[in-house]
């Protein structure tokens, strides 16, 4: 039988691309979507390629929405595979004490609750013939902090890799692989989502001896690498692989 992935987050970058390869591997592709239009253009390029999807939007932070969304993929599939747990903001990057309440907790709701919901409702499918989930975190929060600002944003990625260690080793006696990607800097859309103030001041300033990216200069990384490394988290070629990272950052995260 044909596996079944679910990508959140999946109406652009990462998640986009991490859809799209895993449809071409062969599996039937749950795109989610914040808005149900995004979800639907992954669909009909999944489809343009002869890949079968079921496109769906929810909120990652609202319990009811994504328990809403795994009924749908139950009653319509029947199963579930694989797991990406993409679904994230930048949020709000301001000096600790300017950074708001509110903007702290709409962070933390979006990438850290948002990625245990997704595991939370979706592990009893996976439960049942086994499966792996791959959580997108970042280089932030886990090898890097020069980012000053960036408090609320850094401490979800750091709590998305303590959660899938101790979620790894709940479930791999019951044949469910858990993994994350750390990407560096990735040409997405995320920035869009950011609001930065006054962190001009705030940190150190490095220099670095040969550009920001040892693999690449100044140039970051591109959506479908992550996908790559997503790809082969998700597949048997890691049957044996559980509770790790994989950072995706051409080396930034040595340097910077």
């Amino acid at each position: 039988m044909t596996k079944v992935a679910l990508v959140t987050g999946a109406g652009s970058g990462i998640g986009r691309a991490t859809a799209l390869r895993l449809a071409r591997d062969g599996l039937t592709v749950v795109p989610l979507g914040h808005s149900q239009d995004s979800a639907d253009e992954v669909a009909d390029e999944i489809r343009s390629v002869g890949g079968t999807a079921l496109p769906l939007a929810a909120d990652v932070a609202d319990p009811e929405a994504v328990r809403g969304v795994v009924a749908r993929v139950d009653d319509e599939l029947g199963r579930l595979d694989v797991v990406v747990a993409n679904a994230g903001v930048n949020g709000v990057w301001a000096p600790v004490e300017e950074l708001t309440p509110d903007e702290w907790s709409t962070t933390i709701a979006t990438n850290l609750t948002g990625t245990f919901l997704t595991v939370h409702h979706t592990v009893p499918l996976l439960l049942r013939q086994g499966g792996a989930i791959v959580v997108v975190s970042s280089i932030n929060g886990t090898r890097t902090f020069s980012n000053s600002g960036a408090s609320a944003y850094a401490t979800s990625k750091a709590g998305q890799v303590a959660f899938a260690r101790m979620v790894a080793v709940e479930l791999a006696p019951r044949g469910v692989r858990v993994n994350v990607v750390c990407p560096g800097a990735i040409d997405t859309e995320i920035d869009d989502n950011t609001e930065v103030r006054h962190t001009d001041h705030l940190g150190l300033k490095v220099e670095y001896p040969h550009g920001e990216i040892p693999l690449t200069g100044t140039e970051p990384g591109a959506a479908a690498q992550v996908a790559d490394a997503i790809a082969f988290l998700a597949s048997d070629a890691a049957s044996h692989v559980t509770g790790t990272e994989i950072f995706v950052d051409g080396g930034q995260s040595l340097v910077v």
